[in-house]
């Protein structure tokens, strides 16, 4: 399968990447570790990076500033959807992936839907950006590519907190420390760095939480009236359902916002073994088993009403 995606990519010469609306560390550091590489390896390729947005802590990425994010129509030959399980989540990024002649899907989503040409990906690696680490020649993964891939893999893990850490996780983490990158300040400024209306919402959200079920869920939602009131916006939203989780005793969080007229996003997250991919993908989402997202469309109560109903019934198994 690497020898595929290699092969696409000799056989190409206008390339577009893009990965998964709403980008997170790991769609990020996966995009732009494929966009740097292939810039390296094929300087004779013309190469285009979409983002929907891009949140001001990643600027620190070598490259960052060239991403493109007025997703303009260009014909490419070959499209690389990065850290994105599903077409539709590609957001206005998908006219280019399906105008393009030939499309490659790199992953690591377990609900992965296989919608490429050429698909890659892994649902036992930490990350996408672990996965890509794996297709890369390593000697080619200089200083700024490793700051990308670490990027990814550190957010995507928790800070190798969470249980899709694995010994090769570690090993890869290890390598790329090993290239010079600065793995501190990236925790800290990606990471752990909150800004003062970021943590005003965390508070607010917390004020505002539910324990439900017996307390083994715990579900909290930012209104669009809270996030005016802080004058917040949705990268302001990062980190709170995991905060949430943290909570002694909580098996699963549920985290919802407004996204716009009567359309909401869910997050989802379980410190046990129920299956929060399996629900995300009844409502049209996807993801982990222990992180997964979805988005609610018409009426906020009764669809959040219905999913509790699915979790209960997740939680029920365990």
């Amino acid at each position: 399968m690497c020898d595929a995606i290699w092969k696409c990519v000799r056989n190409s010469r206008i390339i577009g990447i893009s990965g998964h609306i709403r980008p997170d560390g790991d769609c990020i550091g996966a995009a732009m570790s494929m966009y740097l590489y292939i810039k390296k390896m094929y300087s004779d390729k013309h190469v285009y990076v979409y983002f929907e947005s891009i949140p001001e802590r990643f600027r620190y990425i070598k490259g960052i500033d060239e991403a493109v994010t007025n997703y303009e129509d260009k014909n490419a030959d070959l499209f690389i959807s990065v850290d994105c399980s599903d077409p539709e989540r590609l957001g206005e990024a998908r006219r280019m992936f399906e105008k393009a002649d030939f499309t490659v899907n790199i992953d690591h989503h377990i609900s992965n839907l296989s919608f490429a040409d050429v698909n890659h990906f892994a649902a036992d690696s930490s990350s996408t950006c672990e996965v890509l680490y794996e297709l890369y020649d390593k000697n080619a993964v200089d200083y700024d590519i490793a700051a990308c891939l670490y990027t990814g893999i550190s957010h995507d893990t928790g800070v190798f907190k969470y249980s899709n850490t694995s010994k090769r996780t570690m090993q890869i983490a290890g390598e790329l420390i090993e290239k010079g990158i600065d793995f501190t300040e990236i925790l800290e400024k990606t990471f752990f760095e909150k800004t003062y209306v970021q943590n005003l919402m965390l508070g607010r959200c917390l004020l505002e939480s539910k324990r439900i079920l017996n307390d083994r869920v715990i579900v909290t939602a930012a209104t669009q009236e809270m996030m005016d009131e802080y004058g917040a916006d949705k990268d302001d939203l990062d980190g709170i359902v995991n905060a949430i989780l943290q909570t002694k005793g909580a098996e699963a969080a549920v985290f919802v916002y407004q996204l716009g007229d009567d359309e909401y996003k869910v997050s989802l997250r379980a410190s046990g073994s129920a299956d929060m991919s399996r629900i995300a993908l009844l409502y049209g989402g996807g993801g982990h088993v222990k992180a997964a997202g979805c988005t609610i469309k018409g009426n906020a109560k009764a669809g959040l009403e219905s999913l509790l109903r699915e979790l209960e019934s997740e939680l029920e198994k365990v």
